[in-house]
């Protein structure tokens, strides 16, 4: 009993092992670039990065044309918004291309975005040092929301509101919000009518890794696995003895074997009579 014991505990030690080694090897690989289009690829200023001078715009580079009608915003520390406005600006090649994904033949294939088409988010003024948030929001070609936040820190001088000027409440338009919640029934008009595809490179050879879209996580399964492997050999080294087999404490030690002389035990537990001698 107690070296089946030792077994069982010797298993699921594996086991426990197994999945811990297996969680691990999950999360040290890299994750999946996002299959969302029209990504933010970079910014100006970066996220979490410290700004020392009062600038006068934002700088948020998509890998699309963000839509027409795309709403963006600057929160300063107080919570109040500093934004005043946005415009599109020139393109430009990004330092570090950006990977998207798409469907191909039922396969998922990366493409390569060379391109920052930015919206150049105006900032009416600077009212006091701390933390800055850029938001926003737009819709990609393929019908996707493309939203997000570019958080930094200001320590720069304050700057004063430009005369008559008021901090905006207004909200993205409903058209907006419609085609970001995947309604477009009340839209005549695709997104693709509202933002410009940038022309992507080819798809990088000999790469089919679809991306992390919100399914499973990639160690869910091999864990499952080991555990009801584990699960079946706890089991079975639980099961009793089957009726009729006799103990370990009943049987012959291993290695010895039965001499002529010793008795053979009957039914009953009645030894064998010795033979009759015949008569002389």
């Amino acid at each position: 009993m107690r070296s089946r014991l030792v077994t069982v505990c010797k298993v699921l030690s594996r086991v426990a092992a197994a999945v811990a080694a297996t969680a691990v090897v999950s999360l040290a690989l890299p994750a999946a670039p996002a299959s969302a289009h029209g990504q933010l690829a970079t910014s100006t200023p970066l996220t979490g990065t410290v700004v020392r001078e009062p600038l006068t715009r934002l700088a948020l580079y998509f890998t699309e044309k963000p839509a027409a009608n795309a709403h963006f915003t600057i929160t300063g520390p107080n919570g109040s918004r500093v934004d005043n406005g946005w415009s599109f600006g020139e393109p430009k090649r990004l330092d570090k291309p950006v990977t998207e994904y798409f469907m191909v033949n039922g396969v998922f294939e990366p493409r390569l975005y060379h391109t920052g088409f930015p919206a150049m988010v105006t900032v009416a003024h600077w009212p006091a040092k701390g933390r800055y948030t850029a938001s926003y929001l737009s819709v990609a070609s393929d019908g996707e929301a493309v939203r997000g936040d570019v958080t930094f820190d200001y320590q720069g001088p304050g700057t004063a509101a430009p005369a008559g000027w008021t901090a905006p409440t207004n909200g993205p338009e409903p058209t907006l919000l419609a085609l970001a919640e995947g309604d477009h029934s009340g839209s005549t008009a695709g997104p693709a009518s509202t933002a410009t595809a940038a022309t992507p490179a080819a798809p990088v050879a000999g790469s089919t890794a679809p991306p992390a879209d919100g399914g499973l996580p990639p160690w869910l399964l091999p864990a499952g696995v080991v555990l009801v492997v584990g699960a079946i050999v706890v089991v079975a080294a639980r099961r009793k003895p089957a009726p009729g087999r006799p103990s370990g404490a009943a049987r012959r030690p291993a290695g010895t074997t039965r001499r002529p002389g010793d008795a053979v035990g009957r039914k009953g537990g009645a030894s064998r009579k010795p033979a009759r001698r015949g008569r002389r």
